[in-house]
């Protein structure tokens, strides 16, 4: 799956077969479910879902939360806009 369909996907009831939970996660987030897409990844281990859970803590305003989650995930804090920071952890966990 590509960034674009991705963003396509969004448009439809529930999200892709096959998708990592991480992903999955995301895509609650991209339809504005926040609190779905934080119950499915902050269950999840490992960098990728680090990435995404300090990413759900940007959007959410607590950034030292984020902070946190950034360095398990062995990022630097983001600075950019939420949907640029979104599109590029969705493109690295799709292998785009």
């Amino acid at each position: 799956m590509s960034l674009p369909d991705f963003k396509t996907s969004l448009a439809g009831a529930a999200p892709a077969t096959g998708l990592s939970p991480v992903l999955t996660g995301l895509w609650w987030l991209g339809k504005g479910d926040w609190d779905r897409a934080h119950r499915i990844i902050q269950d999840e281990t490992g960098r990728d879902a680090a990435w995404a859970h300090a990413h759900l803590h940007r959007v959410e305003g607590d950034l030292g939360n984020a902070a946190y989650w950034y360095r398990q995930a062995g990022q630097k804090i983001a600075t950019d806009a939420l949907d640029i920071e979104f599109e590029r952890i969705v493109s690295a966990l799709l292998g785009s």
